[in-house]
């Protein structure tokens, strides 16, 4: 929990700023049941729901073969591969909610082009002098993600000059 540049010495010490990488351990979870499910074999998925049970039980809802079983339209969802990456989506959208994790999800899921594209971008009125100006809702802006260029972002120039074995991204 230390910068390894931090240094003692006679007079005082010196030290670093530097980011602090922070992970949830339900992120770990549900990533980790992800890539089970993506195994597709029974075992895996059995291990995915018993790590997405986890995640539940700490929020105190039901495990995911009761809850599926006993109050879903669908109660055999979870028994399929695409029905459990799709539970384990929706897991994931409601544990890291506010949290920044959903645009790279949807980006990692190659979902991005239906549920960002179009998006309008809603907030307050900000040039509004008065109260009841300023909390006008209004569009800022449309998002527009165009697949698949969006899913990765060019490289600099100044790297594909460096480098020329390098190749700029599709799109860019």
């Amino acid at each position: 929990m230390i910068n390894w540049k931090y240094e003692v010495t006679q007079t005082g010490y010196n030290t670093e700023s530097y980011p602090w990488p922070e992970m949830r351990l339900a992120d770990l979870y549900l990533l980790y049941a992800e890539a089970l499910n993506e195994k597709n074999s029974s075992e895996n998925r059995d291990l995915a729901i018993q790590y997405l049970d986890k995640v539940r039980e700490r929020a105190g809802i039901p495990g995911v073969v009761e809850a599926w079983t006993n109050y879903s339209k669908n109660p055999t969802k979870y028994t399929t591969q695409s029905g459990l990456r799709e539970i384990i989506h929706q897991e994931r959208t409601i544990e890291l909610m506010f949290e920044g994790q959903r645009f790279w999800d949807v980006r990692r899921w190659k979902t991005a082009y239906k549920e960002l594209n179009n998006q309008k971008v809603m907030g307050w009125n900000i040039e509004g002098e008065s109260p009841v100006e300023y909390y006008q809702t209004r569009t800022h802006f449309t998002y527009h993600f165009v697949a698949p260029r969006d899913y990765l972002w060019p490289l600099k120039e100044y790297d594909l000059f460096v480098n020329p074995n390098l190749v700029q991204n599709p799109g860019w």
